[in-house]
């Protein structure tokens, strides 16, 4: 698979300089792991991968969010529900009443051993980040496999039944564009979804996140391969929005890997570009004795994905 980072992490770029404001989200990445192989994956997940974040580094992501003030965990992966210590980091966050994002593939919700998730997860009013990438079938199919739409509907209407997307229990759904293109405008397309999901299946969930897909890992290996990559680029160097950058995610979320280093936001991570810049990677224990508040974050090409068009964080576009 060609590798898209030294088109992108050069010696310069001119990409505006960034600064963090005081940490609220705590983004982390639970290890590789995951059901399905998708073609956007930034992470090339899948189920052949090993690398899972143990205990100890659990337990210091919630000693983390206890001393730093963490208003938010946000649980990625590969498929975060496939680490064995998933339910247990779960449950002590929000006994600290911290709200937790499950980013969750949906069709994990119906493989053998986690058919129980759905009832967990609204035990313990889990706000559920789910991905599916339109409400056609062909098009899920042709990125993330066949079959996984079925799949997919059929979990989203085993979380209705628990409650999401209605009783106070959050389910928003996540689209990432087909090919390398921008996305939609996003209260556009969340009210096609609602009409489409609801009429065909009547299926229902809070709110769409629209994401632009980042040339990075197995995307940007597709641009390369099909010489799309610097057409890509130009598309989103063409759509900055210089009105997105008080917003995009990286200001007040830090990204934490399996293993506990630090990264400016999860496209840096699979990138290897640690956090601020430093020399080494910083570790999950240096936010035990201070916040990063007003350092510099670090940016590179790549960043132009999160401030193109109306922009586009993890939590969807920025305006």
């Amino acid at each position: 698979m060609q590798d898209t980072h030294d088109l992108l992490v050069r010696s310069s770029t001119d990409f505006p300089p960034l600064r963090r404001h005081a940490t609220s989200i705590l983004q982390v990445n639970l290890g590789y792991l995951c059901n399905l192989s998708c073609v956007h994956c930034h992470v090339n997940a899948g189920p052949t991968r090993t690398e899972l974040m143990d205990l100890a580094t659990v337990d210091m992501v919630l000693e983390v969010i206890r001393l730093r003030d963490i208003k938010v965990l946000d649980l990625t992966g590969g498929a975060p529900e496939m680490n064995p210590h998933f339910r247990y980091l779960v449950e002590q966050a929000r006994a600290m009443n911290v709200e937790v994002i499950d980013r969750c593939n949906l069709t994990i919700l119906l493989e053998p051993g986690y058919e129980d998730l759905p009832q967990f997860l609204a035990d313990n009013r889990v706000h559920v980040v789910a991905s599916l990438p339109c409400y056609l079938e062909e098009n899920v199919n042709a990125q993330r496999g066949k079959g996984v739409y079925q799949g997919s509907i059929e979990a989203i209407s085993r979380l209705n039944a628990q409650g999401y997307g209605s009783d106070g229990l959050l389910l928003d759904l996540v689209y990432n564009p087909t090919g390398p293109n921008l996305p939609p405008p996003q209260a556009v397309l969340e009210a096609d979804y609602k009409r489409e999901l609801d009429e065909r299946f009547g299926l229902r969930f809070n709110s769409l996140l629209t994401i632009t897909n980042m040339p990075i890992s197995r995307f940007g290996a597709v641009l390369l391969a099909h010489n799309q990559f610097n057409d890509y680029m130009q598309l989103l160097r063409d759509s900055f929005n210089r009105d997105t950058l008080p917003a995009v995610m990286c200001r007040a979320t830090v990204s934490v890997d399996y293993q506990g280093y630090l990264y400016d936001c999860d496209f840096n991570q699979m990138l290897d570009m640690p956090l601020g810049h430093h020399e080494g990677h910083p570790h999950l224990s240096g936010l035990l004795d201070h916040d990063l508040e007003g350092e510099p974050i670090y940016v590179a090409d790549h960043c132009f994905g999160c401030t193109a068009g109306a922009g586009s964080s993890c939590s969807g576009a920025l305006g």
